[in-house]
């Protein structure tokens, strides 16, 4: 913003209001949750990596539309509060039209985790009302905390080999894993574990590998802490990275990771209703032997209801998976040939 409002031969990294040097705040970095049903249950399930949300809501559309009402559900289930509403678009209807749907969006988070955000009228397209989100940004969505004693994890939402077709072998560099610190701090030298790894046969072989470098955008780091998106260069072959191939997999110093799993006993929570169907259907409670699809940070895994209890279920996973602590589990079960979410659950425990 101050680099956009800076005049040609005016020095940069300047406040264009108050003429003094900027100062580094906080790096803040995006995930973005479009409405298809089965990125919803992926946003659901790594919601625990996020500190705050952005609810973007068109002044020019009816409030609320399908995704939105979607979205909100999501942001109840997932239980976080640090919300920004923002009402966009603004310069596309009259000032009428524009307190209308304010209404209308204060109606619809009226009783919602969201019922007190601040609503935030902006127009993107001529930039009207940004810094007031930037501020927001800092009142309502403020960074996390450090705990300097807890054991590093990692969660893997990307790998891949950054080497060009052709690279001479003696050139070749380690694959790269992007994700997000859970808790922790990693640096560069140290040695990391990652799980479930390797299949071999009808088990897991973890990986241990050393990270060499980190980077945040284009900037290279000598450490990682909770909070945003980085990329840790590794010495694995690349060909274990390439396409993706180690999405949802934990890391951790070695020896320190939680068991891999391939049964688990969930506490579950349906939905009223199914998110993604475009008709109001009503949860059905779930069946004996059913197959459901469960996302769990940013690893799918196939579940099957192999036994029903009192206060909770248990399936049988394929593959195997090894969730972070306090991992929400989001279900969805086949509703007219396609995967829709219908709840989610978390390991039980019971004492609680």
């Amino acid at each position: 913003m101050a680099e956009a409002a800076r005049k040609k031969g005016q020095p940069r990294f300047v406040c264009p209001n108050c003429k003094k040097n900027l100062e580094f705040r906080r790096n803040v970095s995006f995930v973005d949750a479009p409405g298809h049903e089965i990125l919803m249950a992926t946003m659901l399930s790594g919601a625990f990596l996020m500190n705050g949300a952005c609810l973007l809501i068109a002044a020019d559309e009816v409030c609320p539309q399908p995704q939105t009402r979607e979205h909100l559900a999501a942001l109840n289930i997932a239980g976080i509060e640090n919300i920004i509403i923002i009402q966009n678009k603004i310069d596309a209807v009259s000032k009428e039209q524009a307190y209308e749907n304010y209404n209308q969006i204060k109606a619809f988070v009226k009783d919602s985790i969201a019922e007190n955000a601040p609503i935030i009228p902006v127009s993107a397209i001529f930039n009207v009302n940004i810094g007031l989100i930037v501020r927001a940004f800092e009142e309502i969505i403020p960074s996390p905390k450090i705990r300097e004693d807890e054991e590093f994890q990692f969660l893997i939402a990307r790998s891949f080999d950054i080497n060009r077709p052709g690279t001479e072998i003696s050139k070749l560099r380690g694959g790269v894993i992007g994700g997000s610190v859970l808790k922790g701090k990693i640096k560069v030298g140290e040695e990391i574990e990652i799980r479930p790894g390797l299949r071999a046969k009808n088990d897991f072989i973890p990986i241990i590998t050393e990270i060499v470098s980190i980077s945040q955008g284009n900037s290279l780091l000598e450490k990682a802490n909770p909070g945003g998106l980085i990329g840790l260069g590794t010495k694995l072959d690349p060909a274990l990275t390439r396409g993706d191939s180690l999405i949802g997999h934990l890391v951790g110093k070695p020896n320190t990771l939680p068991e891999i799993v391939s049964q688990v006993e969930l506490k579950v929570n349906l939905l009223e209703r199914v998110i993604g169907s475009e008709m109001q259907i009503r949860v059905q409670q779930l069946k004996h032997n059913e197959k459901l699809l469960l996302v769990v940070g940013t690893e799918k895994t196939a579940g099957i209801v192999i036994k029903i209890l009192k206060n909770s279920y248990i399936l049988n996973l394929s593959p195997p998976i090894c969730p972070p602590e306090n991992s929400i589990f989001a279900i969805s079960r086949i509703i007219n040939r396609r995967y829709r979410l219908i709840g989610y659950g978390r390991l039980f425990n019971p004492n609680q």
